[in-house]
């Protein structure tokens, strides 16, 4: 076991990190197989250099890797949303050493190249899971999703971008992977239909609902074109009223205005660009109601709608490494140490509780020398954030092992919910005359 000022994991780190730079092989540029406009999506061949962080002592990895981007919708109307799959069927590298590789520590993100009709970089993103990869064996395939909204029609071109991976075993690192020779050759084409107009992004909110004859209303425009003259009128139904206002807006296309409203026939404000009402250079109409003056006791209603949106079962760690402490040999005894804290997050807001549990591996050493997964233990905690619903049980002491067990978990309800904080103390009961050296294991931990 380590002692001393010696960093947990040593040289077993440095390869950790160095080898986490080459998974998933190289993505990027350079002109290789021209693709034409099809209906499905073609492979292409393209090369790429990923550059790993400075202090691993890894060289940039250039090489050759083939790759397709797909689509849901293939001929998508304008303001559809598109969501894209960026696959790379085979990666440019494999596994540098004799070692295994375990499986979901890689986890990539990137951009798609959009073209043509609409020009934008597409977001994309992978989870973090790969298969096993074993010593000198090739890297597996892998893929990222994302989406965008068409904002015009015509041929729209979609093409591999940049991307990154991250690494999270040992040790936490990002390697940016570029295009080397830009762009990438197309992968997809769609066709966007939708009248050859671009999808209006003008807007227009009200600072009140109604108001009595006469009275003003204040009335905000967003995302119109700046610096441009604007009508703010009255709208009854079919057509604008005799109630107008006009300005211009400023340099970043926004206004705020009071309209004064008499006209009892008013049942809303609408806001437009040139001469005359036009939906595709406007905004609205916003409901706008004007009151009877003197209403004799008489009430109105107004029926108030709110939601609250379901999120997501999250959990994030303090940090990913642990230094335990050393013992002696021909003595051995308990290798203590704390868990990183792990945070909780379980905002669904729906009737099930949640389990966290966690395994271990073999902790290796010098020679072949090995601890077995059995002699680690844990004392688990967990703390409950005040005003969750649902409270946090820690799970039971004792042996953790290959095998696994319960680190903690809330119950079913009918409603469940909040945040917890887990810790666990750590103690690996090491043999008394295991060979002297440094021992490292992984410790998983699985929410569902």
């Amino acid at each position: 076991m380590p002692s001393g000022k010696r960093s947990y994991g040593g040289r077993r780190h440095r390869w950790a990190a160095g080898l986490g730079v080459v998974a998933l092989g190289v993505l990027g540029g350079g002109a290789a197989l021209a693709t034409p406009a099809a209906a499905a999506p073609a492979e292409v061949e393209f090369v790429t250099v990923c550059t790993p962080p400075s202090n691993l002592g890894v060289p940039p990895i250039e090489g050759p890797t083939k790759a397709k981007i797909s689509v849901d919708n293939a001929n998508p109307k304008v303001g559809d949303t598109v969501k894209v799959t960026y696959e790379v069927t085979k990666p440019a590298s494999g596994n540098p050493t004799s070692l295994p590789l375990p499986e979901n520590i890689m986890k990539p993100r990137g951009t798609v190249k959009l073209g043509g009709a609409q020009t934008a970089d597409v977001a994309v993103e992978g989870p973090r899971q790969n298969t096993p990869v074993a010593g000198n064996a090739p890297f597996p395939a892998f893929s990222m999703t994302g989406t965008f909204t068409v904002t015009a029609p015509g041929a729209i071109t979609l093409s591999p971008g940049n991307y990154t991976i991250n690494t999270n075993y040992i040790v936490d690192i990002d390697t940016p992977c570029v295009i080397k020779t830009p762009p990438a050759p197309v992968s997809e084409t769609i066709t966007a239909t939708g009248g050859g107009d671009p999808v209006n992004p003008r807007s227009l909110s009200l600072s009140a609902p109604s108001g009595a004859p006469g009275a003003s209303v204040l009335v905000t425009l967003k995302d119109f074109t700046p610096s441009t003259p604007v009508t703010i009128a009255g709208w009854n139904g079919t057509g604008v009223t005799a109630d107008k206002y006009d300005a211009s807006t400023a340099t970043n296309g926004t206004m705020t205005v009071r309209l004064k409203v008499n006209d009892p026939a008013t049942v809303g404000i609408v806001a437009f660009e040139g001469a005359a009402w036009d939906p595709a250079k406007g905004a609205g109409p916003q409901p706008y109601t004007v009151t009877t003056p003197g209403g004799g006791g008489t009430t109105l209603d107004q029926n108030l709608k709110s939601s609250v949106k379901a999120g997501q079962l999250t959990m994030t760690q303090a940090g990913n490494a642990v230094l335990m402490s050393g013992v002696d040999f021909g003595k051995g005894g308990p290798s203590t140490g704390a868990l990183q804290q792990v945070t909780v997050k379980d905002f669904r807001g729906g009737p099930a509780g949640w389990s966290l549990t966690g395994k271990v591996t073999k902790f290796t050493g010098p020679g072949g020398a090995y601890i077995d997964a059995d002699k680690l233990s844990w004392t688990p905690k967990c703390a409950t954030k005040a005003g969750s619903p649902s409270v946090c049980a820690a799970g039971s002491a004792g042996q953790v092992g290959s095998q696994g067990a319960t680190l903690a978990q809330t119950p079913n309800a009918a409603l469940t919910g909040g945040e917890f904080q887990i810790d666990a103390g750590l103690s690996l009961n090491v043999p008394e005359f295991t060979a002297p050296g440094e021992y490292a294991g992984v410790l998983t931990l699985t929410l569902t």
